[in-house]
């Protein structure tokens, strides 16, 4: 999908589609919200829209894939309940449609915009008495929501029982805290000026969780320095206090945000950026093998390819003039879905490539064989980012951003400090 920019004259489409939170959000202040399942969309950030127009090819494989522009709108029914809802662009009415709907659940959500901006569910043979039953589940989620933010100021590291039934990423709706407090926050924001605006430009990105059934995330803030360069005092004062107060100033990287899947326990364990901040170097490290570890054992068929990737990573932002990634954010992302148990006296066939560790994890007449698992490395959030070639920044500075590539070298050899320890 092409970006497309221009006033949007909401009453020249009939179609507009509802965002809901983005429930595998798990650090950042801004709201991510999920338009499909293959998509999600945040606030655009000139800054940030400028870095994924103009990026350098050779970062294309470590950020989420740009997919263009839309205008989103909030609105409020008659019982107070609000909702997003995004439209395209003047002129880009055609390649919204293109984009694959076909996983927004459930169809009902598609919505007809009129003159009188009011909301109508297209599917007209609904019954008064599922919408007010409907309204009713709302509001009751709403006032559970309320509670959960409490408990969540309070709770730095959160445990929730993840319900077996059926497919277990279905059950991860309305489960992560993190994501439910910045939609909550953003839809306050929006509401607060309406009467000024209600019309706001967000940015297509790729889904990166989408590949996974089980998605565990691992959000790190990466670099030394956390503000940009057009940061004003107060600011700046207290990103270097914060940098200074963590594993930041010491290593470069610190912990935003956590999401894992415990398999022997059937729960998802969520660690928010406030008790990431508080970690030491050796509770850092405690914090990177807690993600790696399912409950039941540790994930070490993960480890070689993620250093292959940080180190390839590395290798690409040495080459990269100019750029600095100031309060960036880097993803590892892997599927939290149980390997499968093979029987020890099964076939040879299927104990093919069986590990040594994982026979020795194994309880009883059962070993775990360990299945082409996929690991994503992603750089996110770049709304302080600046380069040279931005043209009307202040600053311009040389040379690699050398307190990011300072992180990235800490976490490959702590990662590979995790490795060498667990196999001894």
């Amino acid at each position: 999908m092409s970006p497309a920019f221009g006033a949007m004259e909401v009453e020249h489409y009939s179609k507009g589609v509802l965002l809901e939170p983005f429930v595998h959000q798990v650090g950042g202040h801004s709201c991510v919200l999920r338009f499909n399942d293959k998509t999600i969309c945040k606030p655009l950030i000139q800054r940030e829209h400028q870095f994924y127009e103009t990026l350098p090819t050779e970062m294309r494989k470590f950020t989420p894939q740009y997919e263009g522009v839309v205008s989103v709108s909030f609105e409020e029914d008659e019982d107070g309940n609000l909702c997003l809802i995004a439209y395209p662009l003047n002129g880009d009415h055609d390649n919204l449609e293109n984009l694959d709907n076909s996983d927004c659940e459930p169809k009902s959500k598609l919505l007809r915009w009129t003159n009188k901006k009011t909301m109508l569910l297209e599917n007209e043979k609904m019954s008064k008495e599922w919408v007010r039953q409907h309204r009713k589940e709302e509001k009751m989620k709403s006032h559970k929501l309320e509670e959960e933010f409490e408990w969540l100021k309070k709770s730095e590291v959160l445990y929730y029982t993840v319900e077996k039934k059926g497919n277990v990423s279905s059950q991860f709706k309305h489960h992560n805290p993190w994501s439910m407090k910045c939609h909550q926050q953003q839809l306050q924001r929006m509401k607060e000026n309406a009467k000024h605006r209600n019309q706001y430009k967000f940015i297509l990105l790729e889904n990166l969780t989408s590949r996974y059934e089980v998605p565990c995330v691992l959000d790190l803030k990466m670099g030394t320095r956390q503000h940009g360069d057009d940061a004003s005092e107060e600011k700046k004062a207290n990103q270097i206090r914060k940098c200074q107060q963590s594993t930041s100033a010491v290593i470069g990287v610190r912990v935003c945000g956590m999401q894992v899947y415990q398999a022997g326990t059937g729960q998802l364990m969520f660690m928010n950026k406030y008790h990431g901040r508080k970690l030491s170097v050796q509770g850092f490290k405690e914090a990177l093998y807690q993600f790696f570890h399912n409950g039941k054992y540790l994930r070490r068929e993960l480890f070689e390819s993620v250093i292959k990737k940080l180190t390839e990573l590395k290798s690409v932002l040495e080459k990269q003039e100019s750029y600095r990634f100031y309060s960036s954010s880097l993803l590892i992302i892997y599927d939290g879905k149980e390997r499968q148990e093979v029987a020890v006296d099964s076939d040879p066939e299927d104990l093919e490539d069986l590990s040594e560790e994982s026979s020795d994890e194994s309880a009883g007449a059962y070993a775990y064989k360990p299945t082409a698992s996929t690991v994503d490395v992603r750089m996110i959030d770049f709304a302080h980012t600046t380069c040279k070639y931005y043209g009307e920044d202040s600053v311009v500075h040389e040379g690699q951003d050398t307190g990011y590539v300072f992180g990235l070298q800490n976490l490959i050899d702590i990662i590979k400090e995790i490795r060498d320890e667990s196999s001894e």
